[in-house]
């Protein structure tokens, strides 16, 4: 028998992931969310990004996905029965850690004046999305 605890759970706000997988899974007193962008829920909408004809990034704006990502995983937070200051870890991947770091790391000091998690944060050549940043984040509830 399933612990009810550790059922699935999917966001009704926020951006509807990109695979077979919820958003999130509790077990016990801790929140485990999958990896979360900045797109909107609905459409293929990605803030800050801008796409040529043939399909391709022509250029991001670090900052607008830095606050749509954190905005999708606070409505994940707040509808699995958390919030945004009991994130304890939080791991970020940037496609472009040379240019986006910085500007990620002052919005993120903006976002965490005072709950600081854990966290880690990696380069990658390229995510499942025409993104520039992804979450994984771990939330007391």
């Amino acid at each position: 028998m399933t612990d009810q605890s550790s059922r699935p759970i999917l966001s009704e706000h926020a951006a509807e992931p990109v695979g077979p997988y919820p958003h999130a899974r509790r077990a016990g007193n801790l929140l485990f969310l999958s990896g979360i962008g900045p797109r909107k829920r609905g459409s293929k909408l990605i803030p800050g990004v801008v796409i040529g004809p043939d399909g391709t990034e022509i250029s991001h704006d670090i900052a607008a996905q830095c606050r749509a990502a954190f905005e999708n995983v606070r409505l994940v937070l707040d509808e699995a029965g958390s919030s945004w200051d009991k994130i304890v870890d939080m791991m970020v991947f940037l496609t472009d850690m040379k240019n986006d770091f910085a500007v990620y790391n002052q919005v993120y000091a903006e976002y965490f004046p005072s709950n600081q998690p854990t966290r880690t944060t990696v380069g990658v050549t390229r995510l499942p999305t025409p993104i520039a940043i992804e979450l994984k984040v771990v939330a007391m509830v």
